[in-house]
């Protein structure tokens, strides 16, 4: 029996909890407008029902609904409001998976003794989440992870009680009608392929010969197929963020990159972030990936490529050499809109290769692991490199936001 739980427009539900004369009023959270940040985070149900949608251009959305309130994000209240409504879901069910800051899952298997039937259970935490933050939450039922988000995604968000449960009995009858973009896990390329391969609801995914999917996607084939099927055997695990499988991190730039010294102080600047959370968690990563997004919208460019380096390493520098390789393979020269970098097949920076013909390797370990220790006492910034203080360089800037946003 599980449950996902899902905040309704979670950034803007806070800001109206905490101001109620926003409650009628049209509303979005949004980042900074004179940035490139200015794009919508989140907009309340009445500003969607003027066409606002997330992901928007602020200037496309002031089109829609010319009226609206427009609020700067607050990254840490949402942090703390979202642990707040982790605690009490935790009063449910001890088996309690965070998907993301406004989502979580439920594995309430041995509970319905204590608290009721699932759908009992899922209107006890609906009016809990209610009296104590102030938020609508939705909540998807199902058998498994996979029937619960679809049940809360494509149902329990657009039904007036807000609750929605799909299992063996109905998710044939009520998933298989489905648009095919709206199975979890089907992306908008993905979505492109099966549309052309006449693959258009969810059904017709469910029926399409598996062997034929499996020739054209491999084990991912196989694993759509499950899913429209309504098959997921992942069990609901309470460490999800304690293990990574991968630490890397991603900005948006403030405006098109277009010199190959622009892009490389960017790199740095992610690699030496990338590296320095690796340390914190006594990781060391063997592969390397690096991705670019190109500046156009209409004609997406860019790519995702990843090395293998002979040796696991959280080095900064030694990462850095890496990752320009691949950048100088790949890069087209367009402009550049976006970049990401991150490190995995992670493990135990406790044991070290030692090369015979590097001398200076510990050296460079320790200079990382000073920086580091520098950083945590003094603040991001407390020391830089040069290239982080020309134009091209974000460390400053982002230095006071969490995830790129303002605290």
């Amino acid at each position: 029996m599980i449950l996902l739980i899902d905040c309704e427009s979670f950034y803007c539900s806070v800001e109206k909890a905490m101001n109620p004369n926003l409650w009628c009023k049209p509303t979005i959270v949004c980042g900074d407008p004179v940035r490139r940040s200015g794009i919508v985070l989140a907009a309340c149900p009445i500003a969607k029902l003027a066409g606002v949608k997330t992901t928007q251009p602020l200037w496309e959305a002031l089109q829609h609904c010319p009226d609206l309130t427009i609020i700067r994000p607050r990254m840490q209240l949402y942090i703390d409001v979202s642990l707040k409504i982790t605690c009490i879901l935790e009063r449910f069910s001890d088996r309690v998976e965070i998907f993301s800051i406004d989502e979580a899952i439920l594995d309430i298997s041995g509970c319905t003794t204590l608290f009721g039937s699932p759908r009992e259970i899922a209107q006890k935490i609906q009016n809990t989440i209610q009296e104590e933050v102030g938020i609508r939450a939705r909540v998807g039922i199902g058998s498994n992870k996979l029937l619960a988000k679809v049940a809360c995604d494509s149902f329990a968000k657009k039904n007036f009680t807000g609750i929605y449960t799909l299992n063996e009995s109905n998710f044939q009858e009520k998933m298989w009608p489905l648009p095919i973009g709206e199975l979890f896990g089907v992306g908008s390329r993905m979505k492109q392929h099966l549309q052309a391969m006449r693959i258009i609801t969810i059904g017709h995914l469910a029926n399409y010969p598996l062997e034929r999917l499996k020739a054209k996607w491999g084990v991912n084939g196989h694993v759509i197929w499950m899913s429209a099927n309504g098959i997921d055997y992942s069990p609901v695990v309470t460490d999800s963020f304690r293990q990574p499988k991968d630490i890397g991190h991603s900005m948006t730039l403030p405006r098109d990159y277009k010199e190959a010294e622009e892009v490389e102080t960017v790199l740095l600047e992610l690699v030496e972030e990338v590296c320095r959370r690796m340390r914190s968690h006594y990781q060391m990563g063997r592969t390397v990936h690096v991705g670019v997004r190109g500046a156009d919208f209409d004609r997406p460019t860019g790519f995702h490529r990843q090395i293998s380096m002979p040796d696991p390493t959280n080095e900064s520098m030694r990462v850095f050499e890496f990752a320009k390789k691949l950048l100088h393979r790949y890069w087209d020269r367009g402009p550049v809109r976006a970049i990401g970098l991150s490190l995995s097949q992670l493990q135990s920076d406790e044991i070290v290769q030692l090369d015979l013909f590097d001398r200076r390797a510990e050296s460079r370990r320790k200079l990382d692991r000073a920086v580091d220790e520098i950083k945590d006492r003094y603040g991001k910034t407390s020391i830089i490199r040069a290239s982080s203080l020309t134009g091209a360089g974000q460390v400053v800037e982002r230095a006071g936001k969490i995830g790129g946003h303002y605290r």
